[in-house]
């Protein structure tokens, strides 16, 4: 019984000292983890420093009016200016305006870490896409040329055209046609008419001189064909010159009044024949060096316009919408063609694999669906596009 009863106290001891080093156990776990909890509630959150809401993002620009414009407060608008501001409120960014005077600063300060953003007009080419980024375009315009508007005032144009090589080669054409009936007439009639006997050199110069004066219709009558072939050539060719000459007439006519009406630009292939100016460092130099157009370097759009007027060149070609902003602020002596060279689109520049490049796609694919894009657009360039 004693036994027994010693058995059951020690399985109870045994019971007992389980339970209490279950409830220890428990208890140390418990304060660990407590322990844990309040160390990792003291130690500040560990933020991503290149996050771009974590700091100021800096976005350069240059003044690209209508798309980037500085007033004399310093306070920038513009349709690059307001696109950004709207986008960075939506994404709650801050950021600084930082001005350089050129793309190509703009483009080198991307590079060597300056900027965060560039905006202004910039356009996205394939040699700048290698070396940048660019955000999704939100803009899509063509290449402009700009040209004197007073033309009525001085005959250059029709000058040029007169001592163009398309003129010398029609009149080179109608006198080698001459030729070749001259010498027809002289073949046939050299041993029956003496008007074109004498040798070869008076017989062949007589024969041309008559085609000459037989397609300008001052034939006399005294000096003529008188065998059948000669007759016969002489027929053909006072027919064909009549129409030969009047068809390179009304070609000049219409060249020459072109040119005088509607300047001395009319379409692209204008431009390899006249003096053409482009600012240094655009795009524009890359469409013009791919069609092989000579051109004169400028250092701004104002130099450019300011040349056109002075006469030092003939052509500006620049991008079409800032072209057409500054045409219209600066008066009537200069005006927009209608002719439009490749397209080019307009997009923000940043560094390449830049965080901020999806967040702002997706902000701007917002805003470019908005009505307030359209209203931006119209209040800057006066149509809706």
């Amino acid at each position: 019984m004693l036994e027994a009863a010693s058995g059951g106290c020690m399985i109870l001891n045994l019971r007992s000292l389980s339970r209490s080093l279950g409830f220890a156990v428990w208890l140390a776990g418990s304060v660990g983890a407590l322990s844990t909890a309040l160390c990792f509630a003291q130690t500040p959150a560990v933020t991503n420093p290149n996050a771009p809401g974590a700091r100021e993002l800096v976005v350069g620009t240059k003044i690209a009016p209508p798309f980037a414009m500085k007033g004399e407060d310093g306070n920038w608008t513009g349709i690059s200016i307001e696109l950004w501001r709207h986008v960075a409120d939506q994404l709650k960014w801050r950021y600084r305006f930082v001005e350089t005077p050129t793309v190509t600063s703009l483009l080198d300060g991307l590079s060597v870490g300056n900027f965060d953003v560039s905006i202004a007009a910039i356009t996205v080419t394939p040699e700048r896409e290698q070396t940048l980024d660019f955000t999704t375009p939100y803009f899509t315009a063509g290449t402009g040329i700009a040209v004197q508007s007073d033309r009525i005032a001085t005959w250059m144009p029709v000058l040029r055209s007169i001592a163009s090589v398309s003129f010398l080669q029609a009149t080179l054409v109608l006198l080698g046609l001459a030729f070749v009936a001259g010498w027809l007439i002289w073949l046939f009639e050299r041993k029956s008419n003496e008007n074109f006997g004498g040798g070869l050199r008076r017989g062949l110069s007589s024969g041309v001189w008559w085609s000459t004066h037989a397609m300008t219709q001052r034939v006399t009558g005294v000096v003529s064909p008188m065998t059948l072939p000669g007759r016969i050539v002489a027929m053909i060719w006072m027919v064909f010159s009549v129409i030969a000459l009047a068809v390179f007439t009304a070609g000049i006519t219409s060249s020459l009044t072109t040119k005088r009406l509607h300047g001395i630009v009319t379409n692209v292939g204008d431009l390899q024949s006249v003096r053409v100016g482009a600012v240094a460092g655009t795009a524009t130099e890359e469409s013009l060096s791919r069609m092989r157009i000579n051109y004169k370097k400028l250092g701004s759009p104002e130099l450019g316009l300011k040349a056109l007027r002075s006469g030092s060149i003939d052509a500006f070609v620049y991008d079409r919408p800032l072209l057409a902003y500054l045409v219209r602020q600066g008066g009537s002596s200069v005006e927009l063609t209608d002719i439009a060279l490749d397209q080019q689109s307009y997009a923000m520049a940043l560094r390449n694999d830049s965080v901020l490049r999806k967040p702002l796609n997706v902000a701007l694919l917002h805003a470019l669906e908005s009505e307030w894009w359209k209203d931006t657009q119209f209040q800057y360039l006066g149509a809706r596009r």
